[in-house]
């Protein structure tokens, strides 16, 4: 009798642990995990014990006749080197056609009227966490009675700068206008990333994507927003992402032209392996196939060609920095080599890298020009060492998933393409996933219509079914 009952109480004290176990399991799931909340303070010196001014000033692009004399003088005085015959852009910037782009930056391309262009729309500074925050922020012109405008941030990347934004913030601040309708109608946000364009570079080390999200979230409170919208390609889909990670339940919706999975598991690798033979197990579409496959081609080897400059800035982007930031031919040839291979990778095939296929002169010179007169050419690099230094899947961002609902549109010519069956391992709320049908990685600044279309289906289907409450 005496062993019948310890082998009950055995058993009963086996069901408690095996119950514990599955209602903490249960439970646990549930509670989703949010992304700490990363309050920093990236000033000079010591914080001081004084409140932060927390005023919004207005902010206009301003440049002295100084520096644009400066600017010439170096422009004059280029050196420039023999390409290769017929290397085209398989060596980087041709600098054949690079003395072109050059005569007409000093011959034809009026920065002032470039710079009113970019005053065109209301832009301010505010210091958050140590730092002066440059934003661009456009309220709709008008807005159908009993209509209130939906607050969406827009986050760019590099070597880009918050001038991406100029041509989609029409289209989305007065859709109507431009035959999209007027359901839904934003008041865009767009900021700059510290350290790129007119935000202030961080002055202490450890500002990466989880602190610029930070910075960006209090950057939406102090105005007013509690929800709100969040888009991004490039940078913008990582400190989108993490946000949406810190504060999921201020975030309506993330919607990203760039997605990057860090966490590849077995059935990545298998599917790396044998999805271009059956697709179907593994989830793909043929269109998945045809971008992907054969993926030493369009993977691995497009790694291996397109990443030097990521592999230099995320370990010594001071040393290269030094240089592109003393002359500006040797900025232009940086960053417009970008503007080349990441809108089209056949465009390496063409002596003037097919940089006009997409973008004016005017509108690429622009872009340069901001990193030029800001001079932030080397904090913009250093935000590769602060997101990579640590390795690709160590830290915690990367290991939590995002909840809010996602909506991802997928450009034909963006970098390395990202299935909607590996998206939706970390981002478990995707409510759209759309090929588009041409345009590469700078979406909005390319194709600036097909993402405002994009940005409106996907909003309209989180606001119509209200999904956002529903996380």
């Amino acid at each position: 009798e005496f062993c019948s009952s310890l082998a009950g109480i055995m058993l009963l004290e086996v069901i408690l642990v095996l119950g514990t176990l599955l209602i903490y399991f249960l439970f646990s799931k549930r509670k989703e995990e949010t992304l700490p909340f990363k309050d920093g303070w990236w000033g000079e010196g010591q914080k001081p014990v004084t409140q932060e001014d927390t005023s919004v000033r207005p902010f206009k692009v301003e440049t002295t006749e100084e520096e644009l004399s400066d600017l010439f003088r170096r422009l004059d005085q280029a050196r420039f080197t023999e390409p290769l015959e017929n290397s085209c852009f398989h060596y980087g910037t041709n600098s054949l056609h690079l003395r072109k782009v050059v005569s007409y930056w000093k011959n034809q391309f009026n920065w002032k009227k470039q710079v009113e262009i970019l005053n065109k729309y209301p832009q301010f500074k505010t210091k958050i966490q140590g730092i002066d925050i440059h934003f661009v922020h456009v309220k709709p012109p008008r807005l159908p009675e009993g209509q209130a405008a939906k607050p969406l941030l827009m986050v760019h990347g590099w070597p880009g700068s918050f001038y991406e934004f100029y041509k989609i913030i029409p289209l989305l601040t007065d859709p109507a206008s431009h035959g999209l309708g007027d359901e839904h109608i934003f008041e865009v946000i767009c900021p700059s990333i510290p350290g790129y364009g007119f935000s202030e570079a961080p002055h202490k080390k450890d500002f990466n994507s989880v602190s610029a999200a930070s910075v960006f979230y209090e950057l939406m409170l102090r105005l007013g927003f509690n929800e709100f919208y969040t888009q991004g390609g490039d940078w913008g889909w990582l400190i989108c992402t993490n946000l949406a990670q810190i504060a999921p339940n201020h975030v309506k919706g993330l919607h990203l032209n760039m997605v990057s999975v860090s966490k590849l598991g077995l059935t990545h690798l298998l599917s790396i392996l044998l999805g271009r033979y059956f697709p179907g197990l593994f989830g793909f579409q043929d269109e998945d196939v045809r971008r992907m496959f054969p993926f030493l081609k369009k993977g691995l080897y497009r790694i291996l060609s397109e990443s030097g400059y990521a592999h230099i800035q995320a370990t010594k982007p001071d040393t290269v920095g030094c240089g592109l930031n003393d002359s500006p031919v040797g900025l232009a040839a940086y960053i417009l080599e970008k503007f080349s291979s990441w809108t089209d990778i056949e465009f390496q095939n063409l002596e003037d890298g097919g940089l006009e296929r997409k973008f004016s002169l005017d509108d690429l010179l622009t872009n340069v020009m901001i990193y030029w007169v800001s001079g932030c050419i080397v904090s913009s690099m250093r935000f590769y060492k602060e997101n990579l230094q640590k390795g690709i899947g160590t830290q915690k961002h990367e290991k939590l998933t995002v909840q809010v609902p996602t909506g991802i549109a997928s450009f034909p010519n963006e970098i390395l393409h990202t299935p909607q069956a590996w998206a939706k391992k970390k981002y478990t709320n995707i409510v759209s996933f759309h090929f588009m049908p041409r345009g590469g990685h700078f979406a909005a600044f390319e194709e600036p219509e097909l993402l405002a279309k994009d940005i409106l289906q996907f909003v309209g289907k989180v606001e119509k079914e209200q999904l956002w409450k529903k996380k």
